[in-house]
């Protein structure tokens, strides 16, 4: 059993929703998301938890121009796999108190948009990269443009646009890989084996970093975002936040330190070369997005603010090139998107109920929905990473990564998790504490389907939180192996 059935299952699927109409639809979708978990269960199962690639594909697929279906997941790829399809098939369940128009359209386009992610956390070739990257960009694209809000149109084309941008930008840097590679192939081994001058590094770093540094987003490149996480729809929303912008975090470390080591670690103590840089830069963001969040009256955007906090102390953990940042950074990855799902979830419900997103109009709706007021706790709690929750191992071992690289850099980043500790908490207090209103009078507790998500969500969010051994042991030797890989072609002019 090899990858390819993982990326080519959800192509069939959409394909299969198609026949299908409203609430039939979201029900073949859905099995067929739980289906893709399965499998990727059955993976797991059958992981050796090294640093090989495993249930590898690589048949010519364009050998003229050396490109290959070459695809294979080792434990980076497998974190990311399993985010994937676990949050999936969470999304698709999370709509199921909504009624869109035209639904198998809708379905159709998350289940092909998983086959892009998927394609994207597994690809060895470039040329194999840039198609899942595209591939996953074209279907948020009309899921956030048809069934997103008032100024989705404006909005939306604003997020293409950036994002394409920055993906001709990794084009022209896997071509240029391609033309130096003397295997005249696109294949990831022999990119990391080439011997690049200095300045050739420079170019390479920042062609993949503009194109990351959009998707994830970084400050300054993060202008995108929150309007579109506010537009999207709700499933959008977890969509981008969930899982779409690992892509670019994953981009990281899979693509770019390893092919410009030299241009990013030129020199730790001077702050004008590319690490210096990137490394400011995604601490300003940190910082940036906690003082705006704080200032935010729409719960969505103050999320959506959130995020940009919390991916920039993962950027951080990876740029500090520890094994300890390495490893929060690909923990983190998963634990983010099960907080930020289980945070816009928590905003569909509030506002189907309310009809509005402004904390400043809710207040007392613990009084008339205790269930759903713990739910929100739990995921709060994770958010801001409580000891116990899943959060916590992550952003513990981001920070250690960070004071092993600078002190001052680790201080100021750390403020991310006080910040995010007094708005969240903040935000809690005012939507779900006080008397009830107009608005929350009539509140009614969750029941069925939003129960199902949530009681997910916070088992995943302890249960990880009370013992993540199992998920670290899973990338371990994978990043130790992008160490020893780095390490090498830093000493010998080229990878192991």
């Amino acid at each position: 059993m090899t990858v390819s059935l993982l990326i080519f299952l959800p192509i069939v699927a959409a394909l299969a929703v198609l026949l299908f109409k409203n609430e039939l639809a979201k029900h073949v979708a859905l099995g067929f998301a739980v289906a893709e978990l399965v499998i990727a269960a059955v993976f797991l199962i059958h992981f050796i938890p090294d640093s090989t690639v495993q249930f590898a594909v690589n048949v010519p697929w364009i050998p003229k121009f050396g490109i290959y279906f070459n695809a294979g997941i080792d434990g980076l790829s497998m974190i990311l796999v399993l985010l994937t399809t676990i949050l999936v098939p969470i999304i698709i369940l999370t709509t199921y108190e909504h009624n869109y128009k035209n639904a198998s359209a809708f379905y159709a386009l998350i289940l092909f948009m998983q086959a892009g992610l998927l394609l994207v956390f597994t690809a060895l070739d470039g040329f194999l990269f840039y198609v899942g990257w595209e591939a996953a960009l074209i279907p948020i694209y009309f899921i956030s443009a048809l069934w997103g809000g008032q100024n989705r149109i404006r909005i939306t084309l604003k997020f293409f646009i950036y994002t394409f941008a920055g993906s001709l930008f990794m084009l022209v840097t896997i071509i240029y890989l391609y033309v130096q590679n003397p295997t005249a192939t696109f294949d990831l081994s022999q990119f990391y084996t080439l011997k690049l001058t200095s300045h050739q590094e420079m170019w390479v770093f920042w062609g993949f970093f503009l194109a990351f540094a959009i998707k994830i987003p970084l400050f300054p490149f993060h202008t995108w975002q929150p309007d579109t996480y506010t537009e999207a729809p709700a499933a959008g929303s977890m969509l981008l936040a969930g899982i779409m912008l690992k892509m670019g975090l994953y981009g990281l470390l899979r693509w770019l330190i390893p092919n410009a080591p030299h241009a990013f670690i030129q020199n730790y103590a001077n702050y004008f070369s590319c690490d210096g840089i990137v490394i400011i830069l995604a601490v300003t963001g940190i910082v940036y997005a906690s003082i705006i969040a704080f200032t935010q009256k729409n719960g969505k955007r103050l999320v959506a603010y959130s995020s940009i906090a919390h991916v920039g102390l993962i950027a951080v953990g990876i740029f500090s090139l520890t094994f300890q940042g390495m490893q929060g950074a690909v923990i983190q990855m998963l634990n983010h998107g099960i907080n930020v799902v289980g945070m816009f979830f928590i905003w569909d419900i509030i506002s189907r109920r309310t009809g509005t997103n402004d904390i400043s109009q809710l207040g007392g709706i613990a009084k008339v929905a205790p269930q759903f007021a713990t739910a929100f706790l739990i995921i709060v709690l994770g958010t801001v990473a409580l000891p116990l929750t899943n959060g916590f191992i992550g952003e513990f071992l981001l920070l250690y990564g960070a004071f092993k690289l600078n002190l001052i850099l680790a201080a100021v980043a750390g403020l991310t998790i006080i910040f995010s500790a007094v708005y969240m908490l903040r935000m809690y207090k005012n939507v779900m504490q006080g008397e009830t209103n107009a608005l929350t009078a009539t509140f009614t507790d969750i029941k069925g389907s939003e129960k199902l998500v949530l009681v997910i969500i916070c088992v995943l969010i302890i249960g990880i939180g009370i013992y993540p051994q199992p998920i670290l042991h899973i990338s371990d030797a994978a990043v130790n192996k992008l160490l020893q890989t780095i390490d090498y072609k830093i000493t010998y002019g080229n990878a192991l």
